[in-house]
């Protein structure tokens, strides 16, 4: 995200944002570009610095909020100045009742794993079973698996305050990454509707990104997108894991970080049976500000940073929708130079973790 100029007078008539929801949801003909992609680069720390002259009525992040994504391809090496996630064409998307048993359902995440989950036995998903030869196959369903810590008066906040916000927290990655709506490609009314309508930067991505998306405004860093003419949802279920962490923020605001992936099971869209799996992590750091020193509205959340990686969700592509690759049966597990990734491991933070050193795409071990 942009700190777009000056924000010190960000306020934003009723009658205009009233209009940008109503254009997030129906599209607009010349939807605004984002002037500097500058602003978003992903630097090297995650926190707010507050200026010294800001007035107490006003939205200014300290930082630009940071945005970046990878893009993980198997068996292809592409020239990209992004980070780029890899995708496994054998075992791509899934998740159903169905699979093999691997063990019991995991617990909840309570913390950063130590490492990456164990290799299972390579094999493709099915639409009986979609993930199957996927750690995934022992996650919880949906936002099931998406820890949320004990709330604890923190900041303005009281204890009841932190536990709702956690709540709404919780709720808002569901509505960006789990929505079955929003899943078949339609506008995230209702994750946008969450989002501070003060943030000129935010909502300068957010006009963009739908009608005009490119490899800066991109809804894919933010929200989970399949274009409904060419891939559908193998099942009705996602499997994910993850969790949310707090701490006081700048002014006192309740800071949250989320960290979850998301496994998603498609096939394509003209009747095909073949299942891939399509991976997204992301990790999403949001502000719940104190009204008496920001400028913001009842019920809605300040985006600090965000970032997404992406196996088999399309390497090069700007269409706005994950692009899973169908019809590779045959390959033989990527390109034999290059370093891998193995898009299951959860152990380090994705801020500030490694890249391709070439800024190229990189390959996933396993999908």
């Amino acid at each position: 995200m942009r700190t777009g100029g000056d924000q010190g007078d960000s306020s934003v008539p009723d009658d205009v944002w009233e209009q940008f929801l109503r254009d997030s949801v129906e599209g607009v003909p010349d939807a605004p570009k984002e002037p500097s992609a500058r602003a978003r680069e992903v630097t090297d720390r995650l926190r707010d610095e507050p200026s010294g002259n800001d007035g107490w009525r006003t939205y200014t992040p300290a930082a630009p909020a940071r945005r970046g994504k990878g893009r993980y391809l198997l068996g292809l090496v592409a020239a990209v100045a992004l980070l780029v996630v890899a995708f496994d064409p054998w075992d791509i998307i899934g998740t159903s009742d169905g699979g093999t048993a691997a063990g019991p359902p995991l617990a909840q995440e309570s913390g950063r794993p130590t490492e990456a989950p164990p290799v299972e036995p390579a094999q493709r998903g099915t639409l009986a079973e979609p993930f199957r030869g996927s750690p995934a196959v022992r996650w919880a369903d949906g936002a099931a698996g998406i820890t949320v810590p004990a709330a604890r008066a923190t900041g303005w906040m009281s204890k009841a305050q932190v536990e709702k916000a956690l709540r709404q927290t919780r709720d808002f990655l569901v509505a960006t990454s789990l929505d079955p709506a929003v899943l078949r490609g339609e506008r995230p009314a209702e994750a946008v509707a969450v989002i501070n309508p003060h943030q000129k930067d935010v909502k300068d991505y957010l006009a963009a990104a739908f009608d005009a998306p490119t490899e800066e405004n991109d809804p894919l860093l933010l929200f989970s997108r399949f274009d409904a003419s060419y891939a559908r949802p193998a099942g009705d279920v996602v499997k994910t894991r993850g969790r949310m962490t707090f701490r006081e923020g700048d002014r006192g605001a309740l800071q949250v970080t989320t960290d979850v992936t998301y496994v998603y099971p498609v096939v394509p869209a003209d009747g095909g049976d073949e299942v891939v799996r399509t991976i997204a992590r992301r990790e999403v750091v949001v502000s719940w500000d104190d009204p008496s020193k920001v400028i913001t509205e009842p019920g809605t959340l300040s985006l600090v940073s965000y970032k997404v990686d992406m196996t088999n969700g399309g390497c090069d592509d700007n269409t706005g929708y994950f692009t899973p690759e169908f019809g590779r049966s045959g390959a033989d597990g990527g390109p034999a130079d290059g370093d891998t990734v193995d898009p299951y491991d959860r152990s380090t933070s994705m801020f500030g973790g490694t890249g391709s050193p070439d800024g190229g795409c990189r390959t996933a071990s396993r999908s």
